[in-house]
């Protein structure tokens, strides 16, 4: 699970779901511990053995292009 500094996860999430990769944006069962820590939620991108290094690079990739888009 990831944040962006300046970017709401949820907006993250959209954008990469508009871009074909998948992640689960939320509190992942830690909304207690995020309300203390004022986050608004995470990005969390699974792993899998069928993931290589491309999954991983367009991940990478999708989200340098978000972030530029919402900052």
């Amino acid at each position: 699970s990831f944040i962006v500094d300046g970017v709401h996860p949820y907006d993250l999430g959209a954008i990469l779901d508009k871009l074909g990769i998948a992640v689960r944006t939320g509190h992942h069962c830690t909304q207690p511990l995020m309300a203390r820590y004022e986050i608004p939620g995470t990005v969390r991108a699974s792993f899998a053995f069928y993931n290589n290094k491309a999954d991983i690079d367009a991940l990478v990739a999708g989200i340098n292009r978000a972030v530029l888009m919402l900052k």
